[in-house]
Formats: C-alpha cells, sequence, structure tokens
C-alpha cells in the first residue's frame, strides 16, 4: 500500500477550514480595522477573534468525533467510490478528488486532530481478476455467480491493500489490520482485507461494556476476521463454515478475551473456562445493540473444541440473529 505524503504545516491551516466547509460551516466574517479604530472596535474585533477560533475549535472537535465512531476509539475511515459517507468528501477536500482513484494510506497532519488519524483508498473490487488479486487467491462471491439474494450479500465495494509495513497498524485503539486478515497464503503479499468499519466500532464498544460491567479486557483476540471465499469454501477446518458466511464480507469476528495466557478468561469467574464466558461477550453486544440498533447483528455463542476455546462470533450484518448455546 502506498503512504501519500504526509501534509504540511502550512497546509494544515487551509485544511482546517476544508474540514470546517464539508460539515456547514459558514466562512469566518472578514475584519477590517483602520488607523483610526477606537478600543471598543478593538474590543468588538478581540472578542470576534476569539469567538472565530472557540468556533474553529468546535467544529473540529465535531468532526473528529464523527470520524471517530460511535466508540470515540476509531483512527481510520476507508473510502471509495462507492461509499457515500462523510469521509469521501472530507477524503476530496484534503488529497484531491482524484485521490480515491489512487489506493494507498493517507495520513491526516499529526497537528491537525488531537490523536493520529488516517484515510484508507481501497483497491477497487473491479481489479480483482479470475479470482485473485495478483498473486492473492481471493476466490468468488456468490452474487458473481448470479446469487445474489438480497442487498447483504452484493460485492464489496473494495480492498484494503496489507503489506508487511502497514499490517500492524492501528486502525482502532484495540485492533489493526492483521487482527482481521485471512489465515493462508501466509507468505503472499500485498495481502487484500474486506473489512466494515462498523464492525470494529462496535467491538470497541463491546470492551467499552465489559470493562463498566467490571470484567477484565487484556486483549479482544480475533480468531477469524476476514474470510476470502475461497477461504471460507477451502481453507483449514471448514465444518460449521455458512456458505454465506458474514466472514466473507467483512463484517464479522470471532473473539474471546484474552488476559495472558493465550485462551479464552475465565469472564464469569466461575473457575472453569467454557461457552458461558462467551456469554457474558453476548450480552455485553446485546447491551452495545440496545444502545446503537443500527449496528445490529449476530452473535453465536461456541464451545471449545479440541482445536480452540470457547468464542463469540459478533457481527454487523444490519439484523438480529442470535445462536449457539451455554
Amino acid at each position: 500500500m502506498s503512504v501519500s505524503g504526509r501534509v504540511g504545516a502550512s497546509h494544515a491551516v487551509r485544511t482546517l477550514l476544508c474540514l470546517a466547509t464539508v460539515i456547514g460551516s459558514a466562512a469566518m466574517p472578514g475584519l477590517a480595522l483602520g488607523a483610526r479604530a477606537s478600543a471598543t472596535a478593538n474590543a468588538r474585533y478581540d472578542s470576534t477573534l476569539s469567538s472565530a477560533t472557540n468556533s474553529r475549535a468546535a467544529k473540529i472537535r465535531l468532526i473528529d468525533d464523527s470520524l471517530r465512531g460511535r466508540s470515540g476509539k476509531m483512527l481510520v475511515r476507508l473510502v471509495s467510490r462507492a461509499r457515500a459517507t462523510l469521509a469521501l468528501p472530507l477524503f476530496a477536500r484534503l488529497f484531491g478528488d482524484s485521490a480515491v482513484e489512487r489506493p494507498g494510506l493517507y495520513l491526516l497532519p499529526d497537528s491537525l486532530l488531537a490523536h493520529p488519524f488516517a484515510f484508507i483508498a481501497l483497491r477497487p473490487f473491479t481489479d480483482k481478476q479470475h479470482g485473485r488479486l495478483g498473486p492473492y487467491r481471493i476466490g468468488f462471491w456468490p452474487s458473481e455467480r448470479g446469487r445474489l439474494t438480497t442487498d447483504a450479500y452484493e460485492n464489496p465495494d473494495g480492498f484494503i491493500e496489507v503489506t508487511p509495513e502497514n499490517a500492524n497498524m492501528q486502525i482502532s485503539e484495540h485492533f489493526k489490520l492483521a487482527d482481521f486478515l485471512t489465515h493462508d497464503q501466509r507468505d503472499v503479499w500485498p495481502k487484500f482485507l474486506v473489512l466494515d468499519e462498523d464492525l470494529v466500532d462496535k467491538l470497541e464498544l463491546v470492551i467499552a461494556k465489559l470493562e463498566e460491567s467490571g470484567v477484565k479486557v487484556g486483549h479482544m483476540a480475533v480468531m477469524s476476521g476476514f474470510r476470502t471465499p475461497w477461504y471460507n469454501r477451502h481453507g483449514g477446518r471448514v465444518g460449521g463454515r455458512a456458505e454465506l458466511s458474514r466472514h466473507m464480507y467483512g463484517d464479522a469476528a470471532d473473539v474471546y478475551i484474552d488476559n495472558g495466557n493465550g485462551r479464552m478468561a475465565d469472564l464469569n469467574h466461575d473457575g472453569r473456562i467454557d461457552s458461558r464466558d462467551a456469554r457474558v461477550i453476548l450480552r455485553a453486544v446485546e447491551q452495545v445493540e440496545k444502545d446503537h440498533p443500527e449496528l445490529a447483528g449476530g452473535v453465536g455463542v461456541y464451545r471449545a473444541t479440541r482445536h480452540h476455546g470457547p468464542f463469540a462470533h459478533v457481527d454487523v450484518r444490519g439484523w438480529r440473529a442470535r445462536w449457539g448455546r451455554s
């Protein structure tokens, strides 16, 4: 993934004004003070300037909040021609209308927002040829085979190009790009990832809910994130995988809480590690979906096997679904 040059300090001021324009801010009133300006006029100027400065700061805070999602912990936004979101016009004003045609990572200047932030321009879905992007094998989505059932199973907008250099990039406070990669083709680079930002945002909210309820969260491990259609059908142990798995659409993750030993922690403090601990995650998801019904999705509770410990499947498919037993 190419990385754009950082915006210079002088451009950062213009960037602030561009961002303010995008969210509908009014231009600052022009102020001209002649040599004969009175003390009252000067006081009025100082007051107006201070008010304008405060207004600009408020607008930047609004932008920061909108980019960082409902959790306030997002560090990236994805952009493509197919995504009609706030991120696209912001991105176009910052980096130019044609930048969206150049897939890669675009960093905001450190001085612009309180914390680091980046946009990722997606590689178009149409770049996939014969089931591959370069040497990376992806396969085919059902809609490519004429088996589209609903809009929820349309082809993805595009792909995040992941390289050894950016794989460990933080995309939110607790998650990296590498967390969601398909677990195959380990030596093939670049890799390509489909990811829904709402999934990452939801997982961050789940972590917050767990912590609010007194559950220790050392690390939310992603056991399985995006699965290419090829891997979903052929890779590894395929038993139990749905043909229309949400993992193929980048909006699902199988997760567990690892507090230091590489497996699910005893979240309910009953002295055992089992699916009841995964149900603690389910309850946190229920609370998140109650607060944010637009993040409705599926939750599945899974028992341990000889291959893995208990875990919870979490997705943002758009409608409520529950499965699994304790």
